[in-house]
């Protein structure tokens, strides 16, 4: 009897999809500034790639909200105000806690155990004194919590909402810091989820977000944002 394999399907991306991936990541980490506008020329001349699925790639960062297309002007860039901010956490925290309910009615202790790897990594890069190191890891345990959850609609939408944040700290790497009171935020989440506990989880989440909110929404935030707006 041959034996059985139960093996996952090898998805082969298009070009159109490897385009998009390229253009979040720059959009995400500052390659590719808010406000700037997009040349199709340029970007098909640099990326290597036809005009065509270049437009698909761009029409779906379009749909995603990643881009806005101003008539007679092209594609740009969106900026994000302290009010436009604020709706993305309140998606964000909406998005996460449906995930903690999920992990907390399923195997909480082992997605408590995979959550508290992900603050380690935090504190092996708050060592560093790497403020690029200390975001990644930052974003990396709230994009591995909704992971967690199977869901991939959560998923879906948690990607774009992480790009939007990934933007905000691109311009405030500077002044980005994880600090001891914020890698102890993120281990109160994941002991809460280990513990099963779904109204601390919530709780602690809620908090942590306030928390990360207050800071994006400072005054020296707003002062980058929004001359970048000033200036477009």
């Amino acid at each position: 009897m041959s034996p059985r394999y139960s093996l996952e399907p090898v998805i082969q991306e298009s070009t159109p999809s490897i385009i998009a991936r390229k253009l979040r990541y720059a959009i995400a980490h500052g390659a590719v500034a808010p406000g700037s506008q997009l040349g199709e020329a340029e970007l098909a001349r640099e990326l290597g790639v036809s005009r065509g699925p270049l437009r698909e790639a761009m029409q779906r960062l379009t749909q995603e909200g990643l881009l806005i297309s101003i008539r007679n002007r092209g594609l740009f860039v969106i900026e994000m105000t302290d009010a436009e901010i604020r709706d993305m956490y309140v998606l964000r925290t909406a998005v996460e806690s449906a995930a903690c309910k999920m992990l907390v009615g399923a195997d909480h202790v082992a997605s408590g155990q995979d959550l508290l790897s992900k603050v380690a990594e935090m504190e092996n890069a708050a060592v560093t004194d790497d403020h690029a190191a200390m975001s990644d890891a930052d974003m990396a345990f709230h994009e591995h919590l909704v992971a967690l959850s199977g869901s991939r609609s959560l998923v879906r939408i948690h990607t774009t909402l992480m790009i939007e944040t990934r933007m905000c700290l691109a311009v405030l790497q500077h002044s980005h810091r994880v600090t001891d009171e914020w890698i102890e935020e993120h281990r109160g989440i994941a002991e809460a989820v280990r513990g099963g506990d779904g109204l601390l989880t919530q709780s602690r989440l809620n908090d942590h977000e306030d928390n990360a909110l207050a800071q994006l929404t400072s005054a020296p935030a707003s002062a980058s944002i929004e001359s970048r707006r000033t200036r477009s």
